[in-house]
């Protein structure tokens, strides 16, 4: 029996304006912010936080996210490249972002913004966390539209041909991560609600230390699947995503594990 498997090539640009042409990445990228910001607003009015405060929040996330995920990449990935031509990390719109330098950066763009507006770096942390799935679900649905970050081949019934890369079935290991994520999204916002409809006080970075181990350890797994990103990655047992993954994780066990103080 003949396995009719998925053929995928769509235009990864969603309209365009005259000259300026809107691609689905950069909508799919731009919509956990607007999503988020909403959702950070609920929780900010529940729990008798500044909401004057957020359009500062939403403004250092996003730079610092951009930042992050841009050096990541350069750094981690191509820094023979970058470092010897600096002025091209500045081209943006040529690709490359990675998720664990935006990591490191919105964490540092949290803690100037909770020392410029005096809310507590943990609260912060804590709820963003919470919506970083939602991010991850929408960001690896761009990638499927721009045919990256592709599975290994397979003949699963599932498999993706993308046509723009080879005739092979592959793995849609962007499907794969989307989903993953957006069920971490969907168990860590249960599990915030109910806390607060039940009262019950957060222990600082407990969310933060829960994302972190969920998110890290299903990227860590997903990458077995995936083709290098980089030909260095060819001969290694564990790729570039994997071994920054690592750190990430043992952090997350650090804080949910550590003694709290009451938020």
């Amino acid at each position: 029996m003949e396995i009719l498997f998925i053929h995928w090539n769509p235009d990864p640009v969603a309209f365009s304006l005259g000259v300026i042409h809107v691609r689905w990445y950069g909508l799919l990228f731009a919509l956990p912010f607007a999503v988020g910001y909403y959702i950070m607003r609920n929780m900010f009015e529940r729990e008798n936080q500044p909401v004057q405060h957020l359009d500062t929040l939403l403004t250092y996330v996003v730079i610092s996210t951009v930042i992050g995920a841009r050096l990541g990449h350069c750094l981690f990935y191509e820094p023979k490249i970058y470092l010897a031509e600096p002025i091209r990390i500045l081209k943006i719109w040529e690709g490359g972002l990675a998720s664990h330098g935006a990591g490191i950066g919105v964490i540092m763009g949290l803690l100037l913004f909770s020392q410029k507006t005096r809310i507590s770096f943990w609260w912060i942390a804590d709820r963003l966390a919470i919506l970083v799935g939602l991010a991850g679900l929408t960001i690896r649905t761009g990638n499927l539209f721009n045919s990256e970050i592709y599975g290994k081949p397979t003949d699963l019934p599932w498999a993706f041909i993308f046509e723009r890369v080879d005739a092979v079935p592959r793995h849609p290991t962007q499907i794969y991560e989307a989903l993953s994520y957006f069920a971490v999204f969907l168990w860590m916002f249960w599990i915030y609600r109910k806390r607060v409809r039940e009262g019950k006080t957060m222990k600082p970075g407990w969310f933060l230390g829960l994302l972190l181990i969920l998110i890290f350890t299903l990227r860590l797994l997903i990458e077995f699947l995936k083709e290098p990103q980089v030909e260095f990655e060819q001969n290694m047992l564990i790729n570039m995503g994997q071994l920054l993954s690592l750190p990430f994780i043992a952090v997350g066990i650090f804080l949910m594990l550590r003694k709290h103080q009451t938020a």
